[in-house]
């Protein structure tokens, strides 16, 4: 769903903070296929793979930016079972004292780098720290198109703090932590000797045992609401709840995949380590699988040419088939490096040279 920031007022005003980032894709991939190492506490080992990356010819909701579907070839490695939890993170920062990008000062000189020029300085009373919230009190919604009907920037919503000041994350430390950008991901990362899935990674993970599905359970949608934590009803008015949960859900409230991995589609948007180019797949030579790729070299969206932005993938529970339908394993969408929501978290990976030179 954050494809909806789509106007620069909401990136440059509401989600901007900075525009630092490390590389977290300089690891060689392992070039083994087979467990060589104790798995990792929380992971599963996805063994290196030859399958269909993108969307697949049935998929009726699929997106010019999926097209066209290309063979790829994976090395093997390990992931999360689980996207990064509340108690995980809680761990890294007990650990480190990090300060996340939302709970930072923000620099309007910084700032300004991002925007078009000559855009004026907002107020100092929304020059305040905070992240972006999904707004539960949408009653109607009068063009589709306008998506800040239903977002809204909440000063002092953070990690901690998930709908502002005044909540909290007690009893919820299973659930996946929210209202990262992509510094602190990456942050965690250095911290925890991971690093973040390319597409490809992700994309190999999601279809477990299977090369070409849809979905992570093969290419039936009849069972969506048992299998993902997704919106049914009417976006973004009326959730129904089909599926046991009105928004976020605690990891495996779901079935994982053949291969043992939960959630890999609804409940939270998944950032990886690729550049998002919507004209990437366009550029592949496509006449033999590709080896473990990297992505785009360089990120282009034209809805958000001021902003660096990388992919996320497997949608969230604001998905639903009217509007994205972004609960598939080719589905992808762009977000600024230095934005977060109350949807959007990560999961790492880690391969077995890299366990080898910790």
């Amino acid at each position: 769903m954050l494809h909806h920031f789509k106007k620069y007022i909401l990136f440059s005003f509401l989600f901007s903070f900075t525009f630092l980032f490390y590389d977290c894709k300089s690891d060689k991939p392992a070039t083994t296929n087979t467990i060589k190492t104790e798995v990792p506490k929380g992971m599963i080992w996805v063994a290196g793979k030859t399958f269909l990356q993108g969307a697949k010819a049935s998929d009726t909701y699929a997106m010019p930016r999926e097209k066209p579907a290309h063979q790829v070839t994976v090395d093997g490695f390990y992931i999360d079972v689980t996207e990064v939890t509340n108690a995980q993170f809680k761990a890294f920062v007990a650990a480190t004292n990090y300060v996340t990008v939302a709970e930072r000062k923000i620099d309007w000189k910084k700032m300004k780098t991002q925007v078009p020029a000559g855009t004026p300085k907002p107020h100092d009373s929304i020059l305040q720290p905070g992240s972006l919230i999904f707004n539960k009190n949408v009653t109607a919604v009068v063009n589709m198109n306008n998506y800040t009907q239903w977002w809204t920037w909440k000063i002092g919503a953070n990690w901690r703090h998930p709908h502002g000041p005044g909540s909290s994350i007690e009893g919820k430390d299973n659930y996946p932590v929210v209202h990262v950008a992509l510094e602190d991901a990456l942050a965690y990362c250095k911290w925890a000797n991971r690093r973040l899935p390319t597409e490809a990674e992700w994309e190999a993970a999601a279809q477990g045992n299977q090369t070409d599905a849809i979905f992570t359970w093969g290419n039936d949608f009849s069972i969506l609401n048992a299998n993902a934590n997704t919106w049914q009803g009417v976006f973004p008015t009326k959730n129904e709840s089909k599926d046991g949960f009105e928004f976020i859900a605690e990891v495996k409230s779901y079935p994982p995949n053949s291969i043992g991995l939960y959630d890999m589609l609804g409940n939270v948007w998944e950032l990886t380590s690729d550049l998002f180019n919507v004209n990437y797949y366009k550029q592949l030579d496509t006449t033999s699988p590709i080896l473990n790729p990297k992505g785009a070299a360089k990120s282009y969206s034209p809805s958000n040419p001021y902003q660096l932005e990388h992919v996320m993938k497997g949608g969230s529970f604001l998905c639903h088939d009217s509007y994205c339908a972004s609960f598939r394993i080719s589905a992808k969408m762009g977000v600024a490096i230095d934005s977060g929501s109350d949807h959007m978290g990560f999961r790492t990976v880690v391969t077995p040279t890299m366990l080898e030179s910790k």
